[in-house]
């Protein structure tokens, strides 16, 4: 329903993919996180696309990607973040814990077994449990 009460003609049916911002030059420690750690793959863009910079990452057979676009004076996001359901939770913050990277778990959503992390830019990272 629309605000005014009269049925909408659309409905937004799934999420395609998130994107984050990274600093020049930084594809390889991109990679380094998102498929060393994380497990996502590089997945390819398009030529016109490919030339400004950036990686796609793809998990779940394309299913969920996260896209990161190169950002001049780039800031990383603090409080935005994609939040990730995560098979295997534990096993994954004791890889991201062995490799250097901030691990916060909090309580705050009754109910729901989450946690955050930054890549390597500083980007806030949510980590759920898909078991919770």
């Amino acid at each position: 329903m629309s605000l005014d009460g009269r049925p909408l003609a659309h409905r937004v049916v799934g999420l395609d993919h998130v994107q984050l911002a990274m600093p020049p030059g930084a594809e390889r420690e991109a990679e380094e996180f998102y498929c060393g750690l994380l497990g996502f793959e590089v997945l390819d863009k398009p030529p016109a696309l490919a030339a400004r910079g950036g990686r796609w990452f793809g998990a779940h057979g394309g299913s969920v990607q996260v896209h990161l676009g190169v950002e001049d004076g780039f800031r990383p996001a603090r409080k935005a973040h994609p939040a990730l359901a995560v098979e295997g939770l534990d096993e994954l913050v004791g890889r991201l814990r062995v490799a250097g990277r901030p691990v916060r778990f909090d309580g705050d959503n009754p109910g729901v077994r989450r946690c955050y992390t930054e890549d390597p830019f500083g980007n806030r990272i949510e980590l759920v449990d898909a078991g919770s």
